[in-house]
């Protein structure tokens, strides 16, 4: 028998179809065959994806979706408060920009991106540790971003845990929960994220449990992952080589996990984001039926949109 999950509502992003960056990388699917491959695989909810991947005017965003059947469900936004101030005021510039596409749409979740540590070939652009200076401005900086989209906009802040970057393992996780207004700042549990760093999901859900408002589903292959960490190789080369696989072929296990998150007894967007930079063209659209199939076997459905 079915289980049936009437408040996890399923969705998906362009990540799943190979897009990491804005407009103009021609290694990337284009904006309007990721839509229609995205309702066509049988989604009905989507992220923007990265800033300027697709159009920024709300009204294009607006009759691009509705052609299609789909609805927005949020956005994400990079940046690292870790370095003060300024970076402060630059997130919130950047918050504004994101909710003027998001609001018009009714999508309130904002996703905020840590910082990374590596570059495209994995090599370190900065420590991979904060000092205690870093750490006061990351979790501070956060609280005050997130009173004020709330504020401002109306806005979720969700922050996603992220392999290389400063908050991906399970101490730094809780730091930065234990640091951060709970008030304000929310967490986008990106299961795959999770697990690669060797942090425990089910161990999040049951000691933040109010914290969760969003979720990213990944899985992990647990043997590519063990060679990444063994040559070193950081993120981007671990992509490049799978370690990001589609259900249920890799880790956490779906099924425990997806009755933790219905147990929170909320709506919760449950976003597909299987990272597959870059790809060629074609790869996408099966994986995602494949996927779609597997959560709607899962008893993840679309349901209404999330308020």
């Amino acid at each position: 028998m079915t289980t049936d999950y009437p408040k996890l509502h399923l969705g998906t992003a362009p990540d799943s179809w190979g897009v990491w960056n804005p407009s103009g990388d021609p290694l990337q699917t284009p904006w309007e065959r990721y839509l229609d491959e995205a309702a066509g695989a049988g989604y009905k909810y989507s992220e923007l994806g990265p800033f300027g991947y697709l159009p920024t005017d709300p009204g294009i965003i607006r009759e691009a979706y509705a052609k299609r059947g789909l609805t927005l469900t949020g956005g994400t936004v990079a940046m690292g408060l870790q370095h003060g101030k300024a970076a402060l005021e630059q997130a919130k510039a950047d918050c504004d920009a994101e909710m003027a596409i998001l609001a018009p749409n009714g999508a309130k979740h904002l996703v905020i991106l840590p910082q990374g540590y590596t570059d495209m070939d994995g090599k370190l652009t900065m420590s991979p540790t904060l000092t205690d200076d870093e750490w006061a401005n990351l979790n501070s900086g956060m609280s005050e971003l997130g009173k004020y989209v709330a504020d401002k906009h109306g806005a979720v802040l969700v922050f996603h845990t992220h392999a290389d970057s400063h908050v991906g393992t399970q101490e730094e996780i809780e730091r930065f929960l234990d640091g951060t207004d709970p008030e304000t700042v929310q967490l986008c549990l990106d299961t795959g994220h999770v697990a690669y760093c060797g942090a425990d999901n089910l161990k999040i859900i049951a000691d933040y449990p109010d914290r969760v408002q969003y979720v990213h589903l990944k899985q992990v292959d647990r043997a590519i992952r063990a060679r990444v960490a063994e040559g070193n190789l950081g993120f981007p080369p671990a992509v490049r080589l799978g370690v990001m696989v589609e259900p249920p072929l890799g880790e956490p296990d779906m099924p425990t996990l997806l009755a933790a998150l219905a147990a929170l007894d909320r709506d919760l967007y449950c976003i597909v984001e299987q990272d597959l930079y870059p790809c060629d063209f074609d790869k996408p659209l099966p994986i995602a039926i494949r996927t779609q199939q597997y959560f709607k076997g899962c008893g993840l459905t679309a349901g209404h949109p999330v308020r």
